[in-house]
């Protein structure tokens, strides 16, 4: 039987009647003393500053800074068991990548800008990175902060028996990755022969296997773990408040999964994001009641997936709340469903034909995600990132034509949808908003056709486990991914490459842009093999694509900083990968 998914209803916040107590007045027949009277050293003492524990003065209209406390929510549902982003990727606590700095970062336009590095080169050839990092950067327990670490992390990541959750992406593409990582992935060589080496405590070398114009930009995932403690407790050792260490600007105070996480700001920070917070909160609940949590100003802010169309009505008719929806690219991520093409059905190019024209994106989009929140896909690439198609030109390849699908399901040999396999669409531990729609996707599917399709909604991890098996054990599902770095070579490379994320292979799409991620000096050329291996991918239905989504976090009026600063579109800048606006966050009165 398919999965049900109903969503609990909204509650509006009531307010507590207050209690006034009134005293009886008396009036003294005889005055009070007067109070003394100021002295002048007194009157010319000016008011204590209001200042954060690196010395740094808030803003005119903050709180006090006993009261910068930033408040989230997680999904009690959703399982994690680490905060790392070298340990695991898809199964993190709320409130990580805290402890730790990566090389570099991105402002609000995506362009790469300094992190841990301070600057970098690329030796003549183009293979041999070196970042410089930050002179003076500690460890909370003390220990300086050195390229020995991110070497030990590197390493770790690489380790076959690690079983890294994102191991595929630092190859990039099968001749452009960092050197020998696919080899020692395939256990053929050791962590030790890894292109990622450490000159001495501030200079770290990354090497690749060819030329690779956007490894700076890679390096935003270059978070790091610390060495000692990696060698004395284990990659877990964030895990616990025993063995917690942190060269980023939150340390962990308290730590009951499930519950309650709390981070503090760093006394021994010395990095480039230093916070105007005290201390941020999350606390666990079910993800239908997130919106209802911010309504009775339990929590600060409820991202976009969170929130339903029927929340979506309720913002934008309330000024306070619909001015307080700071929309943005986010990560430029696109839903899509995905297949094992190897395998029957799905090796049939008209099944794959058949299902992309049976979905009616048209209608789904604007009824289920709500237009705030998301446009038609026909593409990989959402509009505004480079090489995206901005015209419609592949809109043909899997635009909504129930005839159409028809004729292609009938042309792999099932007319009417007589004798086709019943098919179960696998999803990634969705909450109620993105169920409701891979749901309707899959209504729209089964009724053009005339097929059988269940919905199995899974844990993440249980979800990743079979997606990234060799071979795979996904037959067929729905996922979405976003940006990792501002490339075409990205999104087209590194996702549907034959080798990397999914189960496809077109031989024409991989030659385009392994040759097109590598060229430098004529970028019009580049762009434009990155658009024709596009066009290979929607017409060869590598995946079907749904929806681009436009990102947005509901914040409450009185979270203020530069997070609410535009780019330069006028789009709010903060986002996936903006690292740094996380020191510009403050709790107003």
């Amino acid at each position: 039987m398919a999965t049900k998914y109903l969503r609990k209803p909204n509650w509006s916040a009531y307010g507590v009647p207050l209690l006034l107590l009134l005293g009886l007045l008396m009036q003294a027949c005889v005055a009070p003393p007067a109070a003394p009277a100021a002295s002048s050293e007194e009157m010319d003492e000016e008011p204590a500053a209001n200042v954060t524990i690196y010395g740094e003065e808030l803003p005119a209209d903050a709180r006090p800074y006993d009261e910068q406390v930033y408040r989230v929510a997680a999904n009690i549902n959703q399982s994690a068991s680490t905060f790392d982003f070298p340990v695991a990727v898809y199964n993190r606590y709320c409130l990580a990548d805290y402890f730790q700095d990566t090389l570099v970062s991105l402002d609000k336009d995506f362009n790469v800008i300094p992190g841990a590095a301070e600057s970098w080169d690329v030796s003549e050839d183009g293979k041999v990175w070196t970042f410089n990092l930050r002179p003076g950067q500690v460890w909370s327990d003390g220990t300086p902060l050195t390229a020995y670490d991110y070497e030990a992390t590197f390493r770790l990541t690489a380790t076959p028996e690690h079983g890294w959750d994102f191991s595929w992406f630092y190859s990039f593409l099968a001749d452009g990755g960092i050197k020998n990582w696919s080899k020692i992935i395939a256990g053929e060589l050791p962590p030790e022969e890894l292109g990622v080496r450490a000159v001495d405590d501030l200079t770290l070398e990354v090497e690749t296997e060819d030329v690779f114009p956007p490894l700076p930009g890679v390096m935003k995932f270059a978070f790091t773990l610390q060495k000692k403690a990696l060698e004395e407790h284990g990659p877990y050792y964030n895990s616990s408040l025993e063995t917690t260490v942190s060269s980023g600007p939150f340390i962990l105070t308290e730590f009951d999964p499930g519950n309650r996480i709390v981070v503090e700001a760093n006394p021994t920070y010395n990095g480039f994001r230093k916070p105007l917070l005290k201390r941020i909160e999350c606390v666990f609940m079910d993800l239908s009641t997130f919106f209802a949590a911010y309504q009775n100003g339990e929590i600060d802010v409820v991202g976009y997936g969170a929130l339903t169309p029927a929340d979506f009505e309720l913002i934008l008719r309330d000024e306070t709340m619909s001015s307080n929806y700071l929309r943005h690219f986010g990560d430029f991520r696109t839903d899509y469903l995905l297949f094992d093409t190897f395998a029957e059905p799905f090796s049939n190019l008209d099944v794959r034909k058949a299902f992309a024209h049976a979905v009616d994106r048209e209608n789904i989009v604007p009824s289920v995600y709500g237009e705030i929140k998301a446009m038609p896909a026909y593409s990989m690439l959402m509009p505004g990132y480079p090489s995206s198609d901005t015209e419609g030109m592949l809109r043909e390849h899997q635009t909504f034509d129930c005839d159409l699908a028809n004729e292609h399901l009938a042309a792999a040999g099932y007319p009417g949808g007589e004798g086709f396999p019943d098919q179960v669409m696998m999803l990634r531990g969705e909450g109620p908003a993105m169920a409701a729609v891979y749901q309707a996707v899959a209504a729209s599917i089964a009724e053009c056709l005339n097929i059988n399709i269940e919905i199995s909604n899974v844990d993440r991890k249980i979800y990743m486990d079979a997606l990234n098996a060799k071979p795979t054990e996904l037959t067929f599902g729905a996922v979405d991914y976003g940006m990792d770095f501002l490339d075409p070579a990205n999104l087209l490379g590194n996702v549907w490459k034959s080798g990397g994320r999914h189960s496809w292979k077109n031989d024409e799409f991989d030659s385009l842009v392994t040759e097109a991620a590598g060229m430098v000096g004529n970028p019009e050329l580049r762009d434009q093999m990155f658009r024709d291996a596009e066009r290979v991918l929607v017409d060869d239905v590598g995946g079907i694509f749904i929806a681009h989504r436009w990102a947005g976090d509901l914040m409450q009026p009185w979270v203020q900083g530069t997070i609410r600063d535009p780019d330069s579109q006028g789009i709010t800048g903060w986002h996936w990968g903006n690292d740094q606006d996380i020191a510009g966050i403050y709790i107003s009165e």
